[in-house]
């Protein structure tokens, strides 16, 4: 899982600052403040879950296991939910995508979760 997750950790990585530097330049007259204020907000949980994918794949050298595989592909379940509807919602004005919005919260609280439970049954 290694490679898969530190590819994917790039990819949200790459992705997430190009966004963020879209909303901020390209944005930046287009959409009202309210909207660039959610389409930062998911820029920014984007490229912290990107951090936290990074580390799961660091991880998975010295605590291989499922747990941490959940994590990880929690991490990227979330923001794909979480970041993309934000971003959809912005770019769209479909105010219905919100409704997709907590199930990618929750997919980033899973995540977490799974890494402390990982954590909490390391022999190290």
């Amino acid at each position: 899982m290694l490679r898969i997750f530190l590819m994917l950790a790039a990819f949200f990585g790459f992705t997430g600052v190009a966004l963020g530097a879209f909303a901020a330049h390209g944005l930046k007259s287009q959409l009202t403040a309210d909207y660039l204020a959610v389409f930062q907000t998911g820029t920014h949980y984007q490229l912290i879950h990107a951090l936290a994918l990074l580390a799961v794949a660091l991880l998975s050298l010295h605590l291989p296991g499922r747990l941490l595989n959940a994590a990880g592909w929690m991490f990227c379940l979330g923001i794909v939910l979480f970041s993309g509807s934000l971003y959809l919602l912005t770019l769209t004005g479909i105010s219905r995508l919100g409704i997709i919005t907590p199930f990618g919260g929750l997919s980033f609280l899973a995540g977490w979760l799974c890494l402390g439970l990982a954590a909490w049954r390391t022999q190290a």
